[in-house]
């Protein structure tokens, strides 16, 4: 299954809401994590039954679901049932070829974004999609599971009471998880930077077939890079200038600081995508100049060898009587005549910066 599309064969002809897990990551055994908290205690936990999630539905604390893992759909149907969520927000959980967006059903939100990370292979960028389901007290996150995620930092910060988190509500906690995820997204950046000035300085030195495929490799990256943030802007937009009331004033402060991050992360790109297509115009004129630099030395020594052939060609003529073949003089005479026409040539042609 290529990156850039899923199958949908799987789903044809099946009513809306229909649960098929559409994915990357077929058969893997499903992980669930929460964390409760409030501002004086933390509960954390791994839960082999999806039935003690539903402990935590009507306490008064901030609770965090992780799901890691979409392989059973039938765990997803039954929280959806629990919290109330719409089929079609279940359809597109399992869906993992969503792209980024929000949706507001009052009582809670829904939030899709793309996880990106470098793939196994060192180059080629890997995503995977997350959705967000965001309560009064809750938040519910779905991975695919392919590679861990993220949130590590955000965990950190809850176990250990570092800064606001543990003291605000669950809407603070979807603004880290949203942040934490867009910060990543600087560091394959910063990836691509380098790359991309790898790419410039041997375009410069020691073009080669090589660098061509490379720079189409990472014009491919960059716009699999811009299908997954672009879209980021509108969502981030959607939660700060929303009228939803499961995002407290306090919060939106934040999600703008978020929202300027995500618009500088489209511009970079924008702007690697620019300095790639400049660097295919770099690479066909370098080799256009090295083509152009063979063809002088080659017109320079046809050039060279024009008149010294008129020469030979004339003594290589058949005919009895030519006076000079009678000389013994005129074999290294005509040697000579030929080397001083080279040299002078070599001069002319030196004199001019033609060589």
């Amino acid at each position: 299954m290529t990156r850039h599309t899923h199958k949908r064969s799987a789903k044809a002809g099946l009513p809306p809401g229909s649960l098929v897990h559409l994915g990357n990551t077929p058969g893997r055994q499903i992980l669930i994590t929460v964390m409760d908290y409030d501002g004086a205690s933390i509960q954390e936990k791994q839960i082999s039954v999806i039935d003690e999630c539903f402990l935590f539905r009507d306490k008064p604390s901030v609770t965090w679901i992780n799901i890691d893992g979409l392989s059973q759909p039938d765990i997803i149907q039954k929280l959806g049932d629990c919290y109330g969520f719409h089929p079609l927000v279940l359809e597109d959980i399992l869906n993992t070829g969503q792209r980024p967006k929000m949706e507001d059903y009052n009582e809670y939100l829904y939030v899709v974004l793309k996880m990106l990370y470098p793939g196994t292979d060192g180059g080629s960028v890997v995503s995977e999609q997350i959705s967000l389901i965001a309560g009064a007290n809750f938040i519910i996150s779905f991975q695919e599971g392919i590679e861990g995620d993220v949130f590590t930092a955000v965990r950190d910060r809850l176990r250990n009471d570092k800064g606001r988190i543990r003291k605000m509500g669950a809407d603070y906690l979807l603004y880290s998880l949203i942040d934490a995820v867009v910060d990543n997204y600087f560091s394959i950046l910063e990836k691509l930077g380098e790359e991309i000035e790898t790419l410039e300085d041997r375009l410069v030195t020691n073009p080669a077939d090589k660098t061509l495929t490379e720079i189409h490799f990472l014009k491919r990256e960059l716009i699999y890079l811009r299908k997954a943030v672009w879209p980021l802007r509108e969502v981030i937009s959607g939660l700060q200038r929303g009228e939803s009331p499961l995002i407290q004033e306090g919060t939106r402060v934040y999600l703008r600081d978020v929202y300027d991050h995500t618009i500088e992360i489209i511009e970079t790109v924008e702007t690697f995508r620019d300095m790639a297509s400049g660097m295919i115009d770099i690479y066909l004129s370098s080799m256009s100049n090295r083509m152009n630099a063979v063809m002088k030395v080659l017109t320079i020594i046809a050039t060279i060898f024009m008149p010294l052939t008129f020469l030979v060609g004339v003594y290589g003529m058949n005919f009895k009587h030519m006076p000079e073949l009678d000389k013994p003089w005129a074999y290294p005479l005509l040697w000579l005549v030929m080397i001083s026409i080279s040299a002078g040539m070599l001069l002319f042609f030196r004199k001019k910066k033609w060589l």
